[in-house]
């Protein structure tokens, strides 16, 4: 008798077709070339940083939650890196000098990045656990996948403009948290919730997806009229 696959493989088998969009991703695509236009890097670290506080609310909403203290801590250390280590990593990368200047004013969250943390956070603090940590992997799965891919490319590029990026997301330790998160959510999985943590997991794989595409064409809020 063949083995039930655990819930993660599953939930990354149902969302084959967004991940094969983000693998098409024109966002992506240019970056692992390094023929991004910087203009369109800047606006994905500004909206990434702001995406990052409220990632981190989610991470921390786990955390207090958590059915043990190995989870918890789990939660809680990534909810101070994407807080702290990561968003510093964004802040460097904007000062470096190798950007375009920003707009003077501090960045406004887009459509799409509002609609990302609230789904994240709205999920971590009103869904059973199970469902918040489904909704929370996709941001280390996707991207550790993402990263992975990327990195071959990109050490094909002599001088890649954006190669301390991509390095931080094929990071070996990045790589592991991943494979960690990917753990504690199928221990975590049960029958009476798997349907809702399905869903969550791909709402989160979608904007993941969206999230490149938005930066791509610099989405901001459409000005009003009259």
């Amino acid at each position: 008798m063949t083995p039930s696959p655990s819930f993660t493989a599953a939930a990354w088998e149902r969302t084959a077709d967004v991940r094969g969009a983000v693998e098409r991703c024109a966002f992506l695509a240019e970056l692992a070339e390094g023929t991004l236009d910087p203009v369109a890097f800047r606006h994905y670290l500004e909206q990434d940083a702001l995406y990052l506080q409220g990632y981190a609310r989610a991470l921390s909403l786990l955390a207090a939650r958590a059915p043990d203290a190995g989870a918890a801590g789990f939660w809680a250390s990534s909810a101070h890196g994407a807080a702290v280590v990561e968003s510093s990593l964004h802040g460097d990368l904007l000062d470096s000098g190798l950007l375009p200047p920003g707009e003077g004013t501090a960045a406004l969250a887009s459509p799409t990045t509002l609609g990302y943390v609230s789904h994240l956070v709205a999920t971590a603090a009103t869904a059973p656990y199970a469902v918040g940590a489904a909704a929370v992997l996709p941001c280390f799965w996707v991207y550790a996948d993402a990263g992975r891919r990327l990195a071959v490319r990109a050490r094909l590029v002599e001088g890649h403009p954006f190669a301390r990026w991509v390095a931080a997301y094929d990071d070996p330790a990045f790589q592991a948290a991943t494979a960690t998160a990917r753990d504690l959510v199928d221990a975590a999985a049960r029958p009476e919730v798997e349907e809702a943590m399905h869903e969550a997991f791909a709402v989160a794989t979608r904007y993941e997806w969206l999230f490149w595409e938005a930066a791509h064409r610099r989405e901001g809020w459409p000005p009003i009229e009259g």
